[in-house]
């Protein structure tokens, strides 16, 4: 199935009114929503997993384009199914009937939102970079058609991958291992792969975060990043993938970047605050219509990144954000504006009606909006009308297939970058003692360890998070070897799940930014003690040059999460197949993605 979308829309679509025009542009986020609220909720917790009638009541009134859904909005996969349904149900009770844009963000790896333990999560994007080396894309096009087939037995029928973003900077906060590579080449051709799975799967695919979010040290969700790349290095560079895809195979969406890049467009616009400011991409015409309409040739639908992030809300209300984004020619705004209360739909209703004086003012352009429903309705009648059934779901999420590829992904990915003769473990190391991030990585690192090892093992384990530093040390006196592993940067906004979480993202960062010390501190102990040590890097790999001196053997895996399976019974693909390289069951066969200093 192709949603290649042109610019002509079906001629089966009646003529849209502005004020239905403008509710097709929208996608909104539920994820919370408190009944009881009298006030506009910002503090409802409260997870949406069923359609409330009001909620259901807006998207047909006002012929809301979509919806994007949270983990809180994931929780099983009956639940799920019914969730959808109800969503496209709505859309069918409003006048135009076309169905709802159902987004979610399924990356793999880091980003995925849906319970590890149903949905087959695989180990992300630089995991596949690793084996491209080995294998070309053909993982890349196996995760997406697995990930497809998942998100479409459940109804859902976008999914905010792949990222193709250019990882250059080793101190992204936000891309990192969401990325394929550092080599432009490369990502285009897995970011092509999974383009063409997704949607072969029935699942429009959105690149992102166009034009480039790779070279950044800010994370948009906290602030606004600007790229100052001169234009041969963008095209060659931040651009090349988008480039690239398009003219192979145009995905049904691109995502936009809340990025300045002065080299693309450095003109202005005077901010909520009455500020002038250089214009973020997704409010730039010239970017995001001169340069991937007019010169990329990209006729498809575009979407911005969630306009609450603060690279957008930090400098524009929420109707200013809107409307200067449609200018700029982009289709859909997500998420402009949090509905989390009866209250808020009021706030909602005042937000619609000044969408539409604006667009009978002249202030919103009405040429753009008129093309953007072109390309929106052309790509929703591709979309199948049929409803999800929850026993076809129950059978595709988490098969067995697919978690045997996530488990074949996982150990093709390990990567030795320094081994001095320490792995495989000899027979001879009966006692291991582990440092790790925190307990259930220890945990699942153990487990996969005495699981798999043919003869017994001890293994203890400090965890990062709280220790004693003399027990930590009497225990590494003890050991035969000792593991340590970490994962670097610290997890980020799009990580835990959005901007509703940004203050857990900031209490957390604190204690994540004190443990590089801290295992520095103890590696150099465990040399003093005359100890074999293997670091293992659980993320972005740059860490290893920090981490390799004080080690006689150094792994990557790309990936650490774990599933919790009853109790403190704790898995996870990666810890498994670090178990297999380290135990000598398999060798490490991947290959470094990315540069690091040696």
């Amino acid at each position: 199935m192709s949603f290649t979308s042109s610019s002509t829309a079906s001629e089966t679509t009646a003529p849209l009114t502005t004020p239905q025009m403008l509710g097709q542009k929208l996608m909104l986020d539920f994820r919370y929503y408190c009944h009881d609220h009298k006030k506009a909720s910002a503090d409802c917790r409260i997870p949406m997993t069923t359609l409330p009638p009001e909620l259901a009541e807006l998207i047909s009134q006002y012929e809301i384009g979509g919806a994007i859904l949270f983990s809180e909005n994931v929780q099983d996969t009956t639940q799920i199914v019914g969730l959808s349904n109800a969503l496209q149900r709505a859309a069918q009770n409003s006048k135009s009937k076309l169905p709802l844009f159902v987004a979610i963000d399924q990356e793999g790896g880091r980003v995925a939102r849906i319970n590890r333990q149903q949905a087959t999560s695989f180990t992300g994007n630089m995991s596949i970079g690793a084996t491209y080396l080995q294998h070309g894309d053909s993982y890349a096009t196996k995760v997406a058609e697995a990930i497809g087939k998942e998100l479409h037995s459940l109804g859902i029928n976008v999914n905010f991958a792949p990222t193709v973003d250019i990882n250059s900077n080793p101190n992204n906060p936000v891309i990192n291992v969401r990325s394929f590579s550092e080599t432009p080449e490369v990502v285009a051709k897995l970011g092509l792969a999974q383009v063409k799975a997704f949607e072969d799967a029935g699942v429009i695919s959105a690149l992102k975060h166009f034009p480039g979010h790779g070279d950044t040290h800010v994370d948009s969700h906290t602030g606004l990043p600007r790229v100052d790349h001169d234009r041969e290095t963008i095209d060659s560079q931040d651009v090349f993938p988008f480039a690239e895809i398009i003219k192979a195979h145009p995905p049904g969406m691109i995502m936009t970047a809340h990025i300045q890049y002065p080299a693309l467009d450095s003109s202005t616009l005077v901010n909520s605050q009455g500020q002038r400011m250089i214009k973020p991409a997704t409010m730039s015409y010239q970017i995001m219509t001169q340069l991937l309409r007019h010169e990329l040739g990209y006729q498809g639908v575009t979407v911005t990144d969630a306009l609450d992030m603060a690279g957008i809300s930090d400098f524009f209300n929420p109707v200013d954000a809107t409307i200067a984004t449609f200018n700029a020619g982009v289709d859909i705004a997500l998420m402009p504006i949090a509905i989390r209360s009866p209250k808020d739909i009021e706030r909602f209703e005042q937000y619609m009606s000044k969408l539409a004086q604006a667009a009978e003012s002249g202030r919103l352009d009405k040429r753009q909006l008129n093309k953007s429903i072109s390309r929106i309705t052309t790509l929703k009648n591709k979309i199948p009308n049929t409803a999800a059934s929850v026993a076809i779901a129950h059978s595709t999420l988490g098969n067995p297939k697919h978690r045997a590829l996530e488990a074949e992904l996982a150990l093709a990915a390990i990567t030795q970058v320094k081994n001095e003769g320490l792995v495989p473990l000899s027979n001879d190391v009966k006692t291991l003692h582990l440092i790790m991030p925190d307990r259930q990585k220890c945990l699942a690192l153990e487990q996969a360890l005495q699981t798999i090892s043919k003869h017994p093992l001890t293994v203890t384990c400090t965890s990062l998070q709280a220790y004693d530093p003399d027990i930590a040390l009497k225990a590494m006196s003890q050991a035969d070897v000792v593991i340590a592993a970490h994962a670097s940067p610290p997890q980020s906004a799009v990580e835990i799940g959005g901007m509703d979480d940004v203050k857990k993202l900031r209490a957390h960062g604190v204690a994540k930014n004190e443990q590089p010390a801290a295992l520095q501190k103890l590696l150099k102990q465990g040399q003093q003690l005359a100890k074999k040590q293997v670091f293992i890097s659980l993320r972005a790999p740059y860490e290893i040059s920090t981490f390799a001196p004080f080690s006689d053997a150094v792994l990557a895996s790309y990936a650490y999460n774990v599933d919790i399976v009853n109790g403190d019974k704790v898995s996870g693909p990666a810890y498994t197949a670090l178990a297999k390289v380290l135990l000598g069951i398999a060798k490490a066969q991947g290959s470094l993605p990315v540069t690091i200093d040696k």
